[in-house]
């Protein structure tokens, strides 16, 4: 399995929300624990430290199906600010998770509630973050 990385800042937010999400939650969803264990293998760098070109949070990222050879552009967000009509795509949708850490050239496989997704990472480009509740009270 190719490694993948991630912030040490972006591990912190999305640790919070997974352990927020798990207490809230009476059936814990497939998505939070295959977040929790993309985190759990992910190699951890400073921010200064991600290379340009690793899919992160607030990424957008050009994503190629290798299957019908069509090509997506989406924005990787946290749950609150994903919106599929601006682009905006939740980590914890499967193809958000599937990607995270991965750089442009990576082909990914990942399971999604219409079958298996095979994807390429086209192009990676890194967004300012959207301040939210949990980033506000991580990074103060």
């Amino acid at each position: 399995m190719k490694p993948i990385y991630i912030t040490s800042e972006d591990l912190q937010v999305l640790q919070k929300l997974v352990a927020e999400r798990l207490r809230a939650a009476k059936k814990t969803p497939v998505s939070l624990h295959k977040l929790e264990g993309e985190l759990n293998r992910a190699t951890v760098v400073d921010t200064d430290g991600l290379p340009p070109d690793v899919v992160a949070l607030h990424s957008r990222v050009s994503l190629r199906d290798l299957e019908t050879g069509e090509v997506e552009e989406w924005v990787l967000t946290l749950p609150e600010h994903a919106d599929p009509s601006r682009q905006r795509l939740s980590i914890l949708a499967p193809v958000g998770t599937g990607i995270l850490g991965f750089a442009e050239g990576d082909e990914i496989e990942w399971e999604t509630p219409g079958g298996v997704r095979r994807l390429r990472i086209e192009k990676v480009a890194h967004e300012a973050p959207v301040k939210t509740d949990i980033l506000a009270a991580i990074l103060g």
